[in-house]
């Protein structure tokens, strides 16, 4: 697995830009990674303001192992080509863009920050939020290698989609299937929508299991109280490190003793579930690296 993939990205967390006690406080925060928000957490009359309190946050270095992406505003808007300027010399992990929906867009996202001379690190970042970027969803995945994660923005899907926000996400299940299976071909990451009711704690856990049951790799929430339960829902238990230890060892015994079929906790073992346990193991030694 690529370093990129391996990276943990179970709690990602919205800070508002323009808020600099929210700045500082997110230097404590157990999240996996931060955005950095200039688009809808920020008015527009603070975005210049909000803009280089962020850039400056980035260079400061004092956010330990949080991996950190600058979201800016999106393409078309007056605040765009300065964010994605400011943003790629300030040197994030990333740098997030709203409402990406073709992969037209992304070779010009591609073009723009490379002429501002960005680390080779920064990756980019697109939301897919649109019903034409899902219907696009495999285009944009495989349009070029510095995007490398998948934001879903849930809020702006089901409000263009006429849906409702209901528990278990009907209506949004099959946009989400179809973007997940978009990115899963062209081999790279894709992180599920925010939940909205912070102080709906149950809702969260619900919804956090259902988006790694459906494969996502991690959350983006909205409120630090999400970052503990998700990181949990997205992270692999004892159990699960325990289990994949034996399943693994239980696979190579058979393998070694000519058996055609090897059994773990009564239960057949092909070689998919050896690929499936070799992940849940490299991604307990990043989490511990960390």
């Amino acid at each position: 697995m690529t370093d990129t993939l391996l990276r943990p990205r179970r709690s990602v967390l919205y800070m508002p830009g323009a808020n600099e006690r929210a700045l500082e406080k997110a230097k404590g925060i157990d999240a996996d990674a931060l955005i950095l928000d200039l688009e809808d957490a920020v008015a527009p009359d603070a975005k210049v303001e909000a803009r280089e309190r962020v850039c400056a946050a980035v260079r400061s270095g004092e956010y330990g192992h949080r991996e950190l992406a600058i979201r800016v505003n999106g393409i078309g808007t007056q605040w765009h080509d300065d964010d994605l300027a400011a943003a790629a010399q300030a040197g994030p992990d990333a740098v997030l863009v709203p409402k990406v929906n073709s992969a037209e867009e992304v070779h010009a996202l591609v073009a723009a920050l490379e002429r501002h001379g960005p680390p080779a690190h920064t990756q980019l970042w697109a939301m897919i939020e649109t019903p034409i970027a899902i219907l696009h969803a495999e285009q944009i995945a495989t349009a070029h290698e510095r995007l490398t994660v998948f934001v879903m923005g849930t809020n702006d899907l089901v409000n263009d989609s006429h849906a409702l926000h209901v528990p278990g996400r009907a209506p949004l299940v099959p946009s989400l299937t179809w973007a997940l299976l978009a990115v899963r071909a062209a081999g790279k990451v894709v992180l599920d929508g925010v939940f909205n009711d912070v102080k709906n704690a149950e809702g969260f856990e619900a919804e956090a299991r259902q988006g790694r049951e459906m494969g996502f790799d991690g959350k983006t929430l909205v409120h630090p109280s999400q970052v503990e339960p998700a990181n949990a829902a997205f992270g692999p238990s004892e159990q699960d490190v325990e289990d994949a230890r034996g399943l693994i060892a239980a696979f190579e015994e058979a393998q070694a003793e000519g058996k055609g079929v090897a059994t773990f906790k009564g239960k057949m073992v092909e070689s998919l579930h050896v690929r499936d346990a070799q992940r849940i193991l490299a991604f307990h030694e990043a989490l511990q690296q960390r």
